[in-house]
């Protein structure tokens, strides 16, 4: 008897990860570290029990879409409006502050001019899933804790879509700043019709069967997919069709729900992703960057927080707040997994280059969670007195 390889892949992907997780829990880690470790183990680097990752791979992408089109739908931009003067100037200057950080380590290390641009933009950006993740959800909704960080990650996300959208161009049309320039000028076309489209349609259609949750489950995947579709043919990128499709729904009165109800589904599809992100590491690439990693992850783990701080105490906020919301975003970006991943596949940067960024980025994952579940309020907690739901 034969075994679907498809099944037997989920068979190893969630029964590992549970048990993965059940020891990130225990040393107080994110569980996602978990689900990387894993792929590490178990892929063909490791054990190879999975030999080959390109039968995850399409279906891992679908996870991405789904954490873009609900960061989309929960970070509403009018909700912030009141933070967004502060948090831009604070966003704008620590991103500028971690570029040329980024950039000078990887001239220290050898790496060519563009390597270190990219890997110092890969720096720009804090973890959305960890900054979210690990926060009380009575801070996220209701303290100005809450308001700041998620108004910083939301400018950091816009901006780290900008650059997956140049990388995209570049990866269709080659470097001409032409074929660039046209795929910017896309963008407005997709926001135009997904404005329009939610107006004139879907909202109409959510309104009157919103008593019926399997329609609006279903009608919301087909929204999310069907943009992130189009944002293709429009020779953008997945990603970006389904944050803008998040976006545009924020407003809409039953977005709460739609959040909530797709959140399974997002987990679901965002452990199948990074444990292909785990599975596709290459130990004797991981091996060769090791040292360059460390540096770079050290030296963000060091500064992020206090930069934070300093820009936000100077803008009055008060230092205690201030150096906590810098140390939940003291690390580096899944955004920046996809930067790598991305600009790699367009042929801008090496294997090595990219490396660097992907091993920099989980080190900073793995330490700055455990510093965070050890000394701030989390739903993970294992101490009672920090453990805030």
């Amino acid at each position: 008897m034969h075994t679907d390889p498809i099944v037997f892949h989920i068979f190893v992907i969630f029964t590992g990860s549970a048990i993965l997780a059940t020891l990130a829990l225990y040393a107080r880690q994110a569980l996602l570290v978990g689900y990387i470790v894993l792929g590490v183990i178990v892929g063909p680097s490791g054990f190879a029990i999975v030999k080959d990752t390109s039968i995850i791979s399409g279906i891992a992408q679908i996870g991405i879409i789904f954490l873009l089109f609900l960061l989309g739908l929960n970070l509403q931009p009018q909700d912030l409006l009141h933070t967004m003067r502060k948090t831009t100037v604070v966003t704008v200057a620590s991103s500028l502050i971690f570029a040329v950080l980024g950039f000078s380590i990887g001239q220290a290390f050898g790496f060519n001019f563009w390597e270190n641009i990219l890997i110092g933009v890969s720096m720009m950006f804090s973890s959305t899933i960890i900054g979210l993740k690990l926060l009380p959800t009575t801070v996220l909704h209701h303290k100005h804790a809450g308001e700041v960080i998620v108004s910083i990650l939301l400018l950091q996300d816009l901006i780290a879509i900008m650059v997956l959208l140049v990388l995209q161009g570049q990866s269709n049309g080659g470097t001409s700043w032409v074929d660039i320039g046209l795929v910017i000028l896309e963008l407005p076309l997709l926001i135009g019709f997904a404005l329009l489209f939610e107006r004139f349609i879907l909202v109409k259609l959510i309104t009157r069967f919103d008593k019926i949750q399997e329609y609006i489950f279903l009608m919301t995947i087909g929204w999310c997919l069907g943009m992130a579709e189009l944002a293709t043919l429009l020779n953008l990128s997945h990603e970006i069709g389904a944050f803008i499709g998040g976006v545009v729904l924020a407003s809409s009165p039953i977005a709460r729900f739609i959040a909530e109800s797709l959140k399974p589904v997002r987990d679901f599809f965002l452990v199948i992703f990074f444990f292909a992100l785990g599975a596709s590491v290459e130990l004797n690439v991981l091996y060769t960057v090791l040292v360059p990693a460390t540096v770079l992850a050290s030296v963000m783990l060091l500064v992020k927080p206090y930069v934070f701080k300093y820009l936000m105490v100077k803008l009055n906020e008060q230092a205690p707040m201030s150096l906590e919301i810098g140390f939940r975003l003291g690390q580096i970006s899944e955004f920046s997994l996809l930067i790598a991943v991305v600009a790699l596949n367009a042929s801008v940067i090496s294997d090595k280059a990219s490396y660097l960024i992907q091993a920099a980025t989980i080190i900073t994952f793995v330490a700055s969670s455990y510093f965070i579940v050890l000394n701030y309020p989390t739903p993970i907690a294992v101490s009672d007195r920090l453990r805030r739901d």
